[in-house]
Formats: structure tokens, C-alpha cells, sequence
């Protein structure tokens, strides 16, 4: 749903205002960037993507867009580490002078042709380009692709340390936070992070910065306190302006991984709200052991399930397939559908899909919320125990999964959200807070896209 008509003062005066948009090279982030791309597109704006090598969009994908992409730095070992804080660190520090020289080119080709840029986008992740825009003399927005919430927990996280509170004690996890009280202390983004003050050092940069604004893919409705909370912290424009996979309507297209869409014929025939939807994202997985002990639990509870299994996630899930009891084999081939990859967006809207057991990413979890489907709640690292305490405490939409992966414990959990009336109530909620956010599509989103537009504008025009 792309709201029209594009902005008037642009089209009455044919203002050429060129935006570029700074993802980082993970698909949490570049899918976000590139809907909201989509969207001020919509609006009348010239869009170029500066991006890194690794990780790079597909231009045909995007045949509007002007895309830069500039040297990221990144050896064969960081990449397949997936040590994220290594791999921020190093692109914080590898990308500073590639991106410069790219910007630069960029900002004397349009000046050629009497144009300039008239706003840089950047992810928070990149926190250096708040000190490169300033150089540049270019207004600067961060795009923050998490909830408010959980950047809300770098502030207090921060906070805590200076009162003593971290690092964090042992007999201390699930105490409530003191200035988070939704929150325990093992929700927190850096709960087993191995060096929390070298995080906490590199998150500091971002809670710094002062931009012209700030845009959060969320909805007010879910987060109107952390707004608020952030709105008195950062004292600049902030704008929650999601969920943005619905106003651009673009998901289907910019997925950076490829689909499978048998998935959707084996839906149709399956009856409605009967399906779990089991997916833990482009990162997160499970050992081989988890997936066997997975396949059990999913077969004894005699639940449909629709399944991705990435396949980095085990080499040959034939072979592995292969390997479980026959009555397992037989139930699998009976009640489920394992996939390498699925057109997310669709599943979970589909009549079919009764229940999601998902590692909680932010895109995920609006993903989710927005088609009113309840989640099962196994979050690993970073905002995912952010959301998950949300989604299952605050929202009461999903229940809390323990990560324990044993057959026994996975039926009970799913014949808890699928056929248990705890779930009937989940599920009941879940419709709920759909059709809230529907509204917001069209009221606080609306408005908080129509101000970020006109906050563009008042240093430009």
C-alpha cells in the first residue's frame, strides 16, 4: 500500500532530491532498507543504494534505483565466522574511506547536472557515517531496522554499567531490569556476549549521533512507551513509519535468498489454521542432533507443518531425511513440507498457517504480527530475546520457548499453540493486534511518513 499522490511540492516544481540509503550487508537490514527505498520512491524522491560487495542487492531486482557499491574490507573468514560484532567492527572501520570516495564521484556526477544530494539514509549499524555526512556537509537520517524497544535496552545497557550492574551477575538473569521492568536482565542484547564491554563500547557510537531524524520500522500502537522514551532521549524528529513490508508491498521481490514456492500449493490443500510455519531465519539454525530431535517432536504431535531447513543447516537433508525412524519418515511425508527457503510474507498470510515457531528477528516478528499469526518464541542472540519478551509478556501473542530440543518438550509446546486453548487465546489476541496495526497503515504510519517527507523537504526546499 504506497501512499499517493507523490508529494506535491516535488512534482509542482519538478525538484529532483536525491536520497541515498546505506544498508549493511545482512538481510535483516537490507530488506528494510530497500522496502523503505521502495517507499520514498513512491514519494517523488531519486534513489541511489550505496551498498557493500558482499552481501550486494540485485540491481535488476530494482530497475528505479541507482545502486553504488563500494569495498568492504571483509576476508573469507569473517564472512563465513559470523562473529556479527567482529564483522560491525571491521565494516566500521574498513568502509570509511570506500564509501567517502564513492560519495564524493557521486555528489560531482549530479552536480554536473546542476542536482545534489539531498539527504544520506544510513542503517545505525554504520555509525560512522554520521561523522562522514558531517564532512560532506550532507543532512544525515538513521534507519534503525530493530524495534524501539531494543534500542532502547543500548541506552539503559549503558546506563547500567556506569551503576555497576553489569557485567552481569549470575544469580542475576531473570531479574526484572530496573529501568526496563518488561525486560529481565538475560533478555538483554548483550546477556552471553563474551565481550559485553566492547559492544557496549561500539553501541555508544550510535546512541551519540544527532541526525536530522530518525526512522524506526514500527508501529506506535506497539511501542508508543519506547517511543516516547527514545523521542526525550534523542530530542530529534522520530518517525515510526512501519510496518514497512506492507506500505511498500515489495517483500516478495527483494528477497536475497531464493524461494520456494511449491510451498504455497501445498498450503492451498491443507485446511485453515491447521499449518505451524517453522523458520528461524537467514542466520540463525539448528545442529543436525536439534533437527532430528525437531523432526520427532513435530511428528508426535500430529500437527501439519510447513518446515525450512536451510542448507548450510545440514548437507544432504535426503540423507538425513534417510536417517529417522520410519514412522517418522512415514509422518513427514504425510503431515510436512521441508523447504530450503520460502516467500515468508505469504506463508504466514496464508489461511493455512495456524501457528509460527520462529527465531523472533524484528522482521519476523511485524511479519507475524501484522497477518495475525501467534509465535513460538526461540530466540538466540541480540534483539531476538528483546522481541520474544514482547511478543510473549507484553503483546501476549507468543509463548516462550525454553530452547531445550527434545522430542518431548517440542510436542507438548506445539499442541500448545496449535490445538490447546492457550493457544485459541494466542491466537485471538494475535487477530487483535492485527487489525490495530491495519489501522496505523493508514493513520500514526501514515503520518509519521507524510513528516518524514516533509522533514526532508525543509532543509532542501
Amino acid at each position: 500500500m504506497i501512499h499517493k499522490p507523490l508529494t506535491k511540492r516535488l512534482m509542482e516544481n519538478q525538484i529532483r532530491l536525491h536520497l541515498v540509503l546505506i544498508p549493511p550487508p545482512l538481510k535483516g537490514h537490507i530488506t528494510p532498507m530497500l522496502q523503505l527505498a521502495t517507499i520514498l520512491h513512491s514519494k517523488g524522491f531519486f534513489i541511489t543504494i550505496a551498498h557493500t560487495h558482499f552481501n550486494s542487492p540485485n540491481p535488476s531486482n530494482h530497475p528505479n534505483f541507482n545502486f553504488l557499491p563500494f569495498f568492504d574490507g571483509l576476508s573469507n573468514t569473517q564472512i563465513t565466522s559470523k562473529n556479527f560484532i567482529d564483522i560491525a567492527s571491521s565494516l566500521n572501520t574498513n568502509c570509511v574511506t570506500p564509501l567517502k570516495e564513492t560519495l564524493v564521484h557521486h555528489m560531482a556526477k549530479l552536480e554536473k547536472h546542476g542536482e545534489k544530494i539531498a539527504c544520506i539514509i544510513y542503517d545505525g549499524f554504520f555509525h560512522f557515517i554520521d561523522s562522514l555526512a558531517k564532512e560532506l556537509k550532507l543532512p544525515s537520517i538513521v534507519f534503525r531496522t530493530t524495534s524501539a524497544t531494543n534500542i532502547l535496552t543500548y541506552h539503559v545497557c549503558a546506563h547500567l554499567q556506569t551503576k555497576g550492574y553489569l557485567p552481569l551477575q549470575d544469580s542475576k538473569p531473570s531479574d526484572l531490569v530496573p529501568e526496563l521492568d518488561m525486560l529481565r536482565f538475560k533478555d538483554l542484547p548483550i546477556f552471553n556476549l563474551l565481550n559485553p564491554h566492547d559492544f557496549l563500547h561500539g553501541i555508544s557510537k550510535t546512541l551519540s549521533i544527532t541526525p536530522l531524524a530518525v526512522i524506526f520500522n514500527t508501529v506506535e500502537t506497539l511501542e508508543d512507551s519506547s517511543l516516547n522514551h527514545l523521542q526525550h532521549l534523542y530530542n530529534v524528529n522520530i518517525f515510526p513509519i512501519g510496518p514497512l513490508h506492507m506500505i511498500s508491498n515489495e517483500s516478495n521481490n527483494i528477497s536475497i535468498l531464493p524461494e520456494n514456492d511449491r510451498c504455497i500449493s501445498w498450503l492451498n490443500n491443507k485446511p485453515r489454521k491447521s499449518v505451524l510455519y517453522v523458520s528461524l531465519g537467514s542466520i540463525a539454525s539448528w545442529e543436525e542432533k536439534e533437527l532430528t530431535e525437531m523432526a520427532c517432536g513435530l511428528s508426535n504431535s500430529q500437527q501439519n507443518f510447513l518446515w525450512v531447513i536451510r542448507p548450510e543447516t545440514v548437507k544432504n537433508v535426503s540423507e538425513w531425511l534417510e536417517s529417522l525412524s520410519e514412522d517418522v519418515k512415514v509422518s513427514v511425508a504425510e503431515r510436512g513440507c521441508i523447504v530450503k527457503w520460502a516467500p515468508q510474507s505469504e506463508v504466514l498470510a496464508h489461511e493455512a498457517v495456524g501457528g509460527f515457531w520462529s527465531h523472533c528477528g524484528w522482521n519476523s516478528t511485524l511479519e507475524s504480527l501484522c497477518e495475525g499469526v501467534p509465535i513460538i518464541c526461540q530466540p538466540y542472540f541480540g534483539d531476538q530475546r528483546v522481541n520474544a519478551r514482547l511478543l510473549s509478556h507484553v503483546w501476549k501473542v507468543g509463548l516462550e520457548w525454553c530452547n531445550v530440543m527434545k522430542r518431548d518438550e517440542i510436542e507438548k509446546v506445539v499442541r500448545r499453540l496449535m490445538v490447546n486453548q492457550e493457544g485459541e487465546e494466542l491466537r485471538k489476541r494475535a487477530f487483535e493486534l492485527k487489525h490495530e496495526i491495519r489501522l496505523a497503515l493508514n493513520g500514526s504510519s501514515c503520518d509519521a511518513l507524510n513528516g518524514l517527507v516533509k522533514c526532508i523537504l525543509s532543509v532542501n526546499v
